[in-house]
């Protein structure tokens, strides 16, 4: 899986490299996009997207598309996630975050430009996708990304702050938050197939709910166990905040088993799509198993 995994870094960062490269864009919101989003993060949601596709025989070079726009929607998320007003996170992958790097303002616009270039990548002439493969993409990563899903989620979790949450709460909030938008990397990926049948879709969407919520899990354990070097940012940082997480609610051990359940559920989900689905699984393998 490494070199599999390598190789969808190599595309993802050539496609945003690219995408990145426009020379009409005023300069230091340039610099502020590409620190953020080039040479930085594991690019899971891009593997997730190029695995999907691949497992239904999507082309390449629409994945590489589909796969940038994921990346800069996640980047876009990061950055305005650690402003002031709202984790105030000054280290994010292993650096300053945006805002230290430059300023809250350029933070913003730079967030705000990654998030449209997203949906500007996906819809632009060349990319490969059929009109109704670009409207199915635009919409379903539109409501992962917005007040319902990703949005909503980080509203969901400023509110839950010093709260104490129950389990369907809890889930809620980071199915939203964090299993939102890996579960649009997952599906918009399969949607760049020419030819995608509905009980493929169904079992991609099965697996990807599972896996986006281990994601989470897994997240909070390393909040608490990994450390600020492993992690590139503040190790304890959900905790000091108030934060609701699995270990607070369930403890450690509990946690890691249901990460283990989720990851389960997941690849039996995907079972009936045949050989092609190894991807899929190992990537499954690696959220539950890394340790950043």
């Amino acid at each position: 899986m490494a070199a599999r995994l390598q190789d969808y870094q190599n595309r993802v960062n050539d496609a945003l490299e690219l995408a990145l490269s426009n020379s009409d864009t005023p300069l230091r919101l340039a610099e502020a996009m590409r620190y953020s989003t080039l040479n930085a993060g594991k690019r899971i949601r891009a593997a997730l997207v190029y695995a999907a596709g691949e497992a239904v025989n999507a082309p390449l070079a629409c994945l590489d598309k589909v796969a940038a726009a994921l990346e800069c929607i996640h980047a876009y998320s990061l950055i305005h996630d650690d402003l002031p007003a709202m984790d105030d996170d000054d280290l994010r992958r292993g650096k300053a975050s945006n805002h230290i790097a430059f300023d809250e303002a350029t933070a913003i616009l730079a967030g705000d430009a990654l998030q449209t270039l997203a949906f500007e990548l996906i819809n632009a002439p060349g990319s490969g996708l059929s009109d109704r493969q670009s409207r199915l993409i635009t919409h379903k990563l539109s409501v992962c990304a917005g007040q319902t899903g990703m949005v909503g989620g980080q509203m969901l979790d400023m509110l839950a702050t010093e709260q104490n949450l129950n389990r369907a709460a809890l889930e809620n909030v980071h199915r939203r938050k964090t299993g939102a938008l890996i579960s649009a990397s997952v599906v918009c990926g399969a949607l760049c197939a020419d030819k995608l049948k509905d009980s493929q879709l169904d079992s991609m969407q099965n697996y990807a709910e599972k896996i986006g919520l281990a994601f989470q899990v897994i997240d909070d354990v390393l909040d608490i166990e990994a450390s600020t070097e492993q992690l590139g940012k503040p190790n304890g940082a959900d905790q000091a905040l108030g934060k609701s997480t699995y270990p607070g609610l369930m403890g450690l051990e509990a946690s890691k088993q249901l990460a283990q359940t989720l990851y389960q559920d997941a690849v039996a989900s995907i079972s009936a799509i045949g050989d092609n689905s190894a991807q899929l699984v190992e990537l499954a393998t690696l959220v539950v198993s890394r340790d950043h």
